[in-house]
């Protein structure tokens, strides 16, 4: 399943979104009852849609729906000039997404040519289609170098946010993971045989270290083969591109305007979305990335591993963690919600403590640092992240040398702080 993963996690993704935009092939019969008159034969059918005008009353119609071909009834009442409730479909089961945008993006088309031939404006589908213009703006990162790099604001807010979903979901996981394993050892009574080897805080690091490598050696098959997909496809979809010849090329809007019936359009060799699409992948700094996503991992999982591990030998059984758990989540909740406002302004303050402050500095930062965080913030968040780990994994090795023992007691809050107050 290691090596499977993302193989299934891609294909899950692909299935989906094929499910999303697939159409269905049957032909889908629609009785149209336009109460304006100014409609008719004004939707355009479609392979998979075909509108049939009836004049008739709705209510009657609506009542014989069930003994005719008809998928649905698209009722056109008169109050639509006004309103954007003017229009109802009515049918026995739930019209898809694509038929129902389908129909409302051409009742719009014909409601703003109606409005336009109101002003005497004719040609209005030439005219329109002569003055829309599409602007997409380009976002150039510069480096103290001097270099430019094209650089993409939706493709960093999603690095950020799939590894900053990666490090909750798998600290939270494996670290609930080391917890049940103390516990299990626990009720069994076979803990008792093992530290008769090993030390109580040697148990425990074991414990801890040995998730740690499971967790590691997975992720190490996952960026690998992440990394391979990426390179088939770019080398399959992306050979070089022809340079482009800018000596000749319009300066201005008005020389673009007059010289556009000259210019001939050149054939790609590629299809340019997709092109951009790489050049903007290779605008990240994977390498970054990857080492900032291992390190915040691996700080993090060691953080919160020791305190499920302590809680793991504080119980008896699983129940009894859900006192001592919620505490521990909490600041993993709370630094998901912070990672979300953080997409929408990296350098605000909430943003900046919160990438500082170690509990949440794992999902925080990796959401900050596609975007671009000065060295020495990063460096003082690693550094405070792994002081605190050290000092979680001496209070918690504290706890259970104790705990690990101890049997039919219901520990508390209380009688924690008394087992951090013991002596070697």
């Amino acid at each position: 399943m290691s090596v499977l993963g993302p193989i299934i996690i891609a294909g899950f993704f692909a299935l989906m979104f094929y499910m999303a935009t697939s159409q269905d092939t049957g032909l889908k019969k629609i009785a149209v009852v336009d109460s304006t008159g100014i409609f008719i034969k004004r939707i355009p059918d479609t392979k998979y849609l075909h509108f049939i005008y009836l004049n008739v009353k709705v209510d009657a119609l609506k009542k014989t729906l069930n003994k005719t071909d008809y998928y649905g009834i698209l009722y056109i009442s008169p109050i639509i000039a006004y309103s954007s409730g003017g229009v109802q479909f009515y049918s026995y089961q739930q019209p898809s997404l694509n038929v129902t945008q389908y129909i409302s993006n051409a009742i719009e088309k014909e409601i703003r040519n109606q409005k336009l031939l109101a002003y005497k404006i004719e040609n209005i589908d030439s005219i329109l289609k002569s003055v829309e213009t599409k602007i997409e703006i380009e976002t150039v990162k510069l480096t103290e170098a001097g270099e430019e790099k094209k650089s993409s604001t939706g493709l960093a807010m999603a690095v950020a946010y799939i590894g900053s979903l990666l490090i909750y979901m798998f600290i939270l996981l494996f670290g609930v993971q080391v917890m049940r394993g103390v516990i299990e050892e626990k009720t069994s009574r076979i803990v008792e045989v093992i530290i008769s080897s090993v030390k109580p805080f040697q148990l425990m690091m074991g414990k801890v270290f040995g998730v740690a490598l499971t967790a590691m050696t997975q992720f190490t098959i996952w960026i690998v083969l992440s990394m391979l997909f990426i390179t088939l496809i770019k080398a399959a979809f992306m050979p070089d591109l022809a340079p482009v010849n800018m000596a000749n090329q319009p300066q201005n809007l008005m020389e673009v305007s007059k010289s556009m019936p000259q210019i001939q359009p050149q054939t790609p060799q590629i299809n340019p979305e997709l092109a951009n699409a790489f050049s903007m992948v290779d605008s990240i700094n994977f390498y970054v990335m990857i080492g900032s996503f291992l390190f915040y991992f691996i700080a993090g999982y060691l953080l919160y591993a020791s305190l499920f591990a302590a809680v793991g030998a504080a119980v008896d059984n699983e129940a009894d963690t859900q006192q001592f758990v919620f505490p521990i989540t909490l600041p993993l909740i709370i630094g998901i919600m912070v990672m979300i406002g953080a997409f929408q302004n990296p350098g605000s303050s909430i943003a900046f403590w919160f990438s500082m402050i170690p509990l949440t500095s794992p999902i925080v930062m990796m959401a900050r640092i596609p975007f671009g965080v000065p060295y020495h913030e990063v460096i003082i968040s690693m550094a405070l992240l792994v002081i605190t780990f050290v000092a979680a994994i001496w209070l918690a090795g504290k706890i259970y040398r104790t705990g690990i023992l101890m049997y039919g007691n219901k520990a508390s809050f209380k009688e924690l702080i008394k087992w951090l107050k013991y002596k070697n």
